[in-house]
């Protein structure tokens, strides 16, 4: 548990009922997620059992060869319930989609939930650069953002993920045992601010609870 910030009880033993996402009022307005090495797998088990009628946008970055341009969002919307594209210079996050930093690209969230891509410096020689996204939507949308840290190695994203606590927002880490790269998870759980530590195979459902239920103090 978070010792960072207020402290907030788990939602694992809550009842799930994905059935009620479209009658439900959501707890949360987004969903920021970051991974490297290994990560590709991790999206998808996460994108896999996330409802169709998920009433977020789930926003990605992927740490991509630059010099390449990225497969990934035709890769995970194959079998996926989630509309998957590369997000789009000033477009608005739209619930129910999966936005992915194109490869090169630094991707941050404006506080008029529009997409901001750059190609500003690197930080820590990365771009697109998971703290960079963290701290944009820590700043949007304050304690309405859940942040995941999945697979890679590493340390983008532990100071995103302060970013993320200080508004008030949830942070959720992948555990060890089945992770291929723990460093940017464990980097993560290295700065006390992660809420939640989870298996990969219990992170979708976890958010679907989060969202539905929010999270009793």
């Amino acid at each position: 548990m978070s010792s960072c910030g207020d402290s907030v009880a788990s939602v694992q033993n809550q009842e799930l009922n994905p059935s009620k996402m479209e009658e439900s009022s959501s707890h949360f307005d987004v969903v920021a997620m970051a991974a490297s090495a290994g990560g590709l797998e991790a999206i998808r088990t996460v994108l896999r059992s996330l409802p169709k009628d998920f009433p977020c946008p789930v926003v990605v970055v992927q740490h991509l060869d630059p010099r390449h341009e990225s497969l990934m969002s035709s890769i995970l919307s194959r079998g996926a319930p989630l509309k998957c594209k590369d997000a789009e210079q000033g477009e608005r996050l739209l619930p129910g989609v999966l936005y992915m930093a194109p490869a090169n690209h630094h991707l941050l969230i404006n506080p008029d939930m529009t997409v901001c891509l750059t190609q500003s410096e690197l930080v820590h020689f990365l771009r697109p650069s998971a703290d960079l996204l963290f701290e944009s939507v820590a700043a949007t949308f304050k304690e309405r953002a859940i942040a995941v840290v999945l697979s890679g190695t590493g340390s983008d994203g532990s100071m995103g993920v302060r970013a993320i606590k200080k508004m008030g927002g949830v942070v959720i880490a992948q555990d060890k045992a089945g992770c291929s790269f723990f460093g940017m998870p464990g980097s993560a759980i290295e700065t006390g601010c992660v809420d939640f530590v989870s298996s990969l195979s219990s992170i979708g459902e976890l958010l679907v609870k989060l969202i539905l239920n929010g999270v009793e103090s």
